[in-house]
């Protein structure tokens, strides 16, 4: 009781020297370690000042204890809401989910033992829902993208019938992939990256355009089937990916027409059509490398140089694949031509001027994040590493020297990735050509109709792009068989409609 007496009373006398000032105080612990003070340590006073400051750090650390972490949706919130790395880096995000879902899902289903394709295969859809690592999660889970695999057998077995193999299919569609410069040679509204070692076209379609492709996917396979050279967009997946609070988004794996070895000097995307079909010289001056389109082919005054055996070949193939175009509607497809002069070669280095690669570098990350010891989730780490990448310039020559091998079993690609140009006694001459229908996914619809018929009020109904599938095919054929150097032997006519028993080529 005396020592008790003691205390107080010198902190009495303490107090009695620092006479009633409210902006200090004594410490009852220690401000670094936190322990209590000893009793015969001597008293410590605190000005007001560094109190606050004390407060609100206490208060601040509290708060931080009781945070939650964040859960894997709000942190993909952050990335895709925040500032952008560069242009268009939200579509680098959903092509990275993509190529990670067609992976998984072309993965389980080259796993199975082979059986015939079924009536309910063309109607199958598998769903999935990943982390970005590409973990599959549980329904109900939080996640990071969720993916559909349309027709997977269907299309396991039109990537067989194609030549491509499983294991390469997989290696070609990783995270490392090809952005062009170019645009889209095709329809706009969409958006196309390549697979890393160009083989592949990955592009983003129309809600409309993917439901037409599933009513027509069981004519298509069975088209491919009995035409193993068929020129038309040759498909290899139909998927759908879907952020979280995201919109769906559709899209196609297809081969990609131009080959990784070959540089293309000139790209024309022809229709038939000369309505508006001619890019500008000012663009062309601006972008040597500029798609360009039937008036320019004219203009250019180009030609086809294929000898008889070849013109044969190609006009046959391409009447037996517009007969299928016009027996399901589709109209508004053209014929995509790459040429590439031999004698030229790949000089002008245009593909390293034209092409970007964008590779998150996620390893490197992890290791980092391992050194740091951060206590981040794999997924967490990935989400950052995504975020901070931007595409780099291409370097030509990372990408395969030598076409594909499925190639070689195709007649139209099987010189050096192309169809080799030859004169009149079949020799080979100084061009490749590269050919393929594409856009074969829009069908005459109401909406086609409707821009027929306003259209053709003011201007003249067979030159505008938007006709009937028999007068497109017809119109089409014609201005293909033009194209060829020497068609005095092409037939003038062919029965390429059921309801009309011949349509006439215009020469």
């Amino acid at each position: 009781m005396e020592t008790l007496s003691k205390r107080h009373s010198t902190l009495s006398h303490n107090l009695e020297e620092v006479p009633a000032q409210k902006e200090s105080r004594q410490l009852s612990r220690h401000n670094t370690t936190g322990h209590a003070l000893r009793t015969k340590d001597k008293p410590v006073r605190i000005s007001e000042e560094f109190e606050r400051e004390l407060s609100a750090r206490r208060k601040a650390f509290r708060r931080l204890s009781r945070r939650r972490p964040k859960e894997p949706a709000e942190e993909e919130d952050r990335v895709l809401m925040g500032t952008r790395i560069g242009e268009g880096h939200q579509n680098y995000v959903l092509m990275y989910n993509m190529l990670t879902g067609i992976r998984i899902g072309v993965g389980r289903v080259s796993a199975k033992m082979g059986r015939p394709v079924e009536e309910e295969d063309f109607l199958a859809a598998h769903k999935l829902a990943f982390d970005v690592t590409g973990d599959e999660l549980t329904p109900g889970a939080k996640y990071d993208f969720k993916f559909k695999d349309y027709a997977p057998w269907v299309f396991r077995h039109l990537r067989e019938k194609f030549g491509i193999d499983p294991a390469d299919y997989l290696i070609s569609l990783t995270s490392k992939y090809i952005l062009s410069e170019l645009g889209s040679p095709g329809k706009s509204g969409s958006f196309f990256y390549y697979s890393r070692d160009y083989r592949f076209i990955i592009k983003t379609i129309h809600h409309t355009e993917h439901v037409f492709m599933r009513k027509i996917l069981k004519s298509y396979y069975n088209h491919v089937v009995e035409n193993p050279d068929t020129l038309l967009c040759r498909y290899y997946g139909l998927h759908r990916v879907k952020l979280p609070h995201g919109r769906k988004i559709h899209f196609v794996v297809m081969a990609n027409v131009f080959p990784p070895n070959k540089d293309i000097h000139e790209t024309y995307d022809l229709k038939g059509s000369t309505l508006g079909r001619l890019t500008p010289d000012e663009e062309i001056k601006k972008n040597p490398h500029a798609v360009m389109k039937d008036l320019n082919w004219e203009k250019r005054g180009r030609k086809l140089q294929l000898g008889p055996k070849k013109r044969k070949l190609f006009i046959s193939q391409l009447v037996r694949d517009v007969k299928l175009l016009i027996s399901l509607n589709i109209m508004d497809y053209s014929l995509l031509i790459g040429i590439h002069n031999l004698i030229r070669g790949n000089q002008d280095g245009i593909r390293n001027s034209t092409l970007q690669c964008f590779q998150p570098d996620t390893k490197t990350a992890q290791r980092r994040a391992t050194l740091m010891n951060r206590r981040q989730s794999k997924a967490q780490v990935y989400r950052k590493a995504i975020a901070q990448a931007n595409p780099d310039k291409l370097d030509a020559s990372e990408l395969p020297e030598d076409p594909f091998d499925e190639r070689s079993k195709c007649v139209f690609y099987a010189d050096e990735g192309g169809l080799r140009s030859t004169d009149e006694e079949d020799r080979p001459t100084s061009s490749i050509y590269f050919v393929g229908v594409i856009d074969i996914l829009t069908p005459y619809d109401m909406k086609k109709k409707s821009e027929h018929f306003f259209k053709s009020m003011t201007q003249d109904k067979n030159a505008i792009s938007a006709v009937k599938p028999a007068s497109y095919g017809d119109r089409f054929m014609g201005f293909m068989a033009k194209t060829i150097e020497h068609d005095q032997d092409i037939p003038h006519e062919y029965h390429l409609s059921k309801h009309k028993n011949t349509r006439r080529f215009h020469h």
